[in-house]
């Protein structure tokens, strides 16, 4: 099976526009240089489990933040909003097992189904799972991430099957676990699905003028309250998270198309060229024209 580079597409909501393996096969295995490009806010319905390599790691979910060390690992659970940074310039490196959670139970009627997979994807309160070596339960879990990567890497004699004993064993151990976890959050979750609301809403609307009423109003909350959900889901501002999409915005422009600087800025909601400048080179660390120049 090949290894890729991870790239993260997403919709306006935030969703994963890359497909996840195939039908036959709904798992993907990949490898992410977090030294060169950030996991930008995103969510899936797969689940995904990873272990660092390589330095460490910022990985953000749901409403908590968490540092991740080579050895060390997690769990994402399905339609959860997460991103992932380098951590003090350490070159982190990780692999990520990205699975539709079919590949374990099968039918929804099978005890796979009801016993091990339900029990954990349901579980909204279980957004993230922290896997330290140190920990009994956690190294086996770690094992079963390296044991799925190695299969899928080496396209060992029955790989396919390797790869769904590993991964239904990881979820058994979650459930197993994680039970106090394991219960419903209706806070949670309606905190994740108005943030899905206002996400698309920015994205939506990247080339007009937004305003933090504009955002709330999309999700029929207050502001206050649209503040505090960006504060708890992705540790940001309403207006911070729309100046970096329309940068994200910008920065695809300038690498797929041959439009002027000044126009790139008009189509990402930029009115003061100078003022789109100074923010670009803020968090691309050069101009637009160096940017470009670059690629």
């Amino acid at each position: 099976m090949t290894i890729a580079s991870c790239q993260t597409v997403v919709d306006s909501s935030g969703r994963e526009l890359i497909n996840h393996g195939t039908v036959e096969y709904p798992v993907s295995c990949c490898h992410d240089d977090l030294g060169v490009n950030y996991v930008p806010w995103h969510w899936h319905q797969e689940l995904e489990a990873v272990r660092v390599d390589e330095g460490t790691a910022i990985v953000a979910a749901g409403d908590e933040k968490y540092i991740v060390r080579a050895g060390e690992g997690f769990f994402i659970n399905s339609s959860v909003l997460h991103a992932c940074w380098d951590y003090e310039h350490s070159s982190c490196r990780f692999h990520s097992i990205v699975f539709h959670p079919g590949l374990v139970s099968g039918n929804e009627q099978s005890v796979f189904h009801e016993k091990y997979v339900d029990v954990v994807v349901n579980a909204r309160s279980l957004s993230f799972a922290f896997f330290d070596p140190q920990q009994q339960w956690q190294a086996q879990a770690l094992d079963c991430i390296e044991k799925t990567w190695q299969a899928n890497r080496q396209e060992s004699r029955f790989f396919e099957i390797e790869t769904r004993n590993q991964l239904s064993l990881l979820l058994a151990l979650l459930g197993e676990n994680c039970k106090d976890s394991i219960q419903h959050s209706g806070r949670t979750l309606r905190q994740s699905e108005r943030m899905k609301i206002m996400m698309q809403y920015i994205k939506n609307n990247l080339d007009g003028r937004i305003s933090v009423a504009d955002i709330a109003a999309s999700a029929s909350i207050s502001e206050s309250e649209c503040l505090r959900c960006f504060r708890n889901s992705i540790h940001t501002t309403p207006m911070q998270y729309l100046r970096s999409c329309r940068i994200q915005r910008a920065a695809e422009l300038l690498r797929g198309t041959q439009e002027k600087i000044h126009v790139v800025a008009h189509m990402c909601g930029f009115e003061d060229i100078s003022y789109f400048t100074k923010i670009f080179h803020q968090l691309k660390g050069m101009t637009p024209s160096q940017y470009r120049d670059k690629i």
